[in-house]
């Protein structure tokens, strides 16, 4: 049975999640003068912030955490390493940084190209473990929001991937199955197994081409990749 529905994780998948993070946290880091208080390497405090932002989001996906916590303490928590537990900085760098973030416009590169292809030929959707209304300002901030007919958040939908509930309801929504329906992400764990486990077929992004030993049903290192795949299907 051929697909008919393609759904498509949005960060570090079609929008580039790194290039846009890293570039609101060098606006930041100046604005609120964090050389002078933390680390005049940017470098090192960025590298830092990803390691408690990805700890976090791990612990939020597991419902550890609320979406509330996620958003302030990843920052606390990278101040804190510097020694400066600051309650407040904590919440306003959150803060600000939220209200930045989805004003980003850079995709992946190929994504526009794989969206123009796919639309003519699929019904598209998004399922991602962002915020609703963040993920909506990024699409719309990068042009992309027209491309698709259904946004499945973790937060309209109660349960974040890797949650079989997710993919359940994205199917129910959308009066399609799991044959006629292709997942597409870059994260192992939340839109591949997620979805395998679901009953749905998936595409692996790894463009880093990361090592494991999962058998995912397509794999591709570049998404102009998913072009080939789809047009043999």
């Amino acid at each position: 049975m051929s697909y008919q529905h393609l759904f498509f994780d949005l960060d570090h998948t079609l929008w580039d999640f790194e290039a846009n993070s890293r570039a609101v946290w060098e606006v930041l880091y100046q604005e609120f003068q964090l050389a002078q208080k933390l680390d005049p390497d940017f470098a090192r405090f960025y590298s830092r912030y990803q390691h408690f932002n990805d700890l976090l989001w791990e612990r939020f996906r597991q419902g550890a955490i609320s979406r509330e916590e996620l958003r302030w303490k990843r920052v606390y928590l990278t101040l804190l390493e510097y020694r400066q537990p600051d309650d407040k900085l904590s919440r306003a760098l959150g803060e600000a940084y939220l209200d930045l973030l989805p004003r980003q416009q850079k995709l992946m590169d190929g994504a526009l190209e794989v969206l123009q292809f796919c639309k003519e030929r699929y019904e598209l959707h998004l399922i991602t473990n962002g915020f609703e209304t963040t993920q909506w300002q990024k699409l719309k901030s990068s042009g992309i929001d027209h491309f698709f007919g259904e946004v499945f958040t973790s937060e309209r939908c109660s349960r974040p991937k890797p949650h079989r509930d997710i993919f359940d309801f994205a199917l129910k929504t959308c009066n399609t199955c799991c044959e006629k329906s292709l997942m597409i992400g870059d994260a192992l764990d939340a839109d591949i197994l997620g979805a395998l486990q679901a009953g749905w077929h998936a595409v692996y992004y790894n463009p880093e081409q990361k090592v494991h030993s999962e058998q995912p049903t397509y794999e591709i290192m570049h998404l102009r990749e998913l072009m080939t795949i789809l047009e043999k299907e």
